[in-house]
């Protein structure tokens, strides 16, 4: 599906020509995006061209002619058949910078319809003209436990790593009874190397890691209640020597005492007979 002005924000000032505006526009690589330009006098004009940063010319529009698309945009431009309007397909980064859609004329009395499409009209006005921003989109992200330590069935101290292909983050949570908090309170965030965002939080009772830019997320995420059961007693502290420890002691203590006070009867028995 293709972007029409995805995120567009209209900054405040005017361009000088005609009085248009500038309108920033944040759009997916691989996206089309949709380049809108009207004129109210479109019997009456004389050419209109899209170009990019002021010097790559996109497509011309002439009177009584097809629309007119330069070698380098072949295969990428898409008419809508709205004025002046123009789709341009499958953006990459490359593709970030200004598109300005102009109204001007040619010099001398050479016949439209015979100009090459090298020609460089007389520009006259600014119909419209787009700051684009094209941004890939994030890597996938994980959520990994890194340690658990169990106190009972529905208590535990668990640390989380949240990693990307180029940054990672790790928090520790603890859950008691089912209610859990976040080491430090709030969450935890970075930017990463390639400006995107990297966060790791408590979402009602989920830890969610968030990877995400200006047009695009991906986020991986765990159960608090899931981890705690699943790791408990897996590295639980020891309180005391259990129950049955003890009777395993106990037992060995007495039998030992048994065999003892046996070996110690045979041997007086023994002894009296030989005095």
């Amino acid at each position: 599906p293709w972007v029409t002005l995805l995120f567009a924000v209209s900054l405040l000032h005017p361009c000088e020509a005609q009085g248009s505006r500038v309108t920033a526009v944040l759009v997916q690589e691989g996206e089309d995006l949709l380049l809108e330009a009207e004129y109210n006098n479109p019997e009456g004009f004389f050419i209109v061209w899209w170009r990019f940063n002021k010097t790559v010319n996109l497509v011309r529009f002439v009177p009584r002619i097809e629309p007119a698309v330069f070698p380098d945009f072949t295969g990428r431009i898409e008419f809508t058949g709205k004025g002046f309007s123009v789709k341009l397909k499958n953006l990459q980064l490359a593709d970030s910078g200004v598109y300005t859609a102009e109204v001007g004329h040619y010099g001398g009395d050479r016949p439209l319809g015979d100009r090459p499409l090298g020609d460089r009209p007389l520009g006259d006005g600014t119909l419209a003209e787009y700051k684009v921003t094209v941004q890939a989109p994030v890597s996938p992200v994980k959520l990994s436990v890194v340690s658990v330590v169990s106190r009972s069935s529905a208590s535990c101290d668990l640390t989380v790593n949240c990693s990307t292909q180029d940054s990672h983050i790790s928090s520790t949570f603890t859950c008691v009874d089912g209610a859990c908090s976040q080491e430090g309170g709030g969450g935890r965030s970075e930017v990463t190397t390639s400006g995107a965002s990297l966060q790791v939080y408590l979402l009602n009772s989920s830890i969610v890691c968030h990877h995400s830019n200006q047009v695009h997320w991906t986020k991986d995420f765990k159960g608090t209640q899931h981890v705690c059961c699943q790791h408990a007693g897996s590295e639980a502290p020891s309180a005391g020597p259990s129950v049955y420890l003890v009777k395993i002691v106990v037992f060995s203590v007495g039998l030992i005492i048994m065999v003892a006070a046996v070996i110690t009867v045979h041997l007086m028995e023994k002894l009296h007979k030989h005095k």
